[in-house]
C-alpha cells in the first residue's frame, strides 16, 4: 500500500480496524449469563484479521 493515504481509504481502513475487535466484556454475562466464561470474540460479528483476510479497501 502507498505511503500516503487517501483520507477516504483512510476512513474505509478505520472502520474495518474498529470492527475487528473483541466485543465488550460487559456483553458476555448479558448474553451468557453471570457464571459462564466465554470468550469476547464469540460475540464479535465481523472477524477478520491482517494475515488470513484481505479488503478491498
Amino acid at each position: 500500500m502507498a505511503r500516503y493515504k487517501h483520507p477516504s481509504r483512510k476512513k474505509r481502513l478505520s472502520k474495518l480496524g474498529r470492527q475487528t475487535k473483541w466485543a465488550p466484556f460487559w456483553i458476555i454475562p448479558k448474553v451468557f449469563g453471570l457464571g459462564r466464561r466465554v470468550h469476547p470474540g464469540r460475540k464479535t460479528q465481523k472477524k477478520r484479521s491482517w494475515r488470513r483476510t484481505k479488503t478491498k479497501a
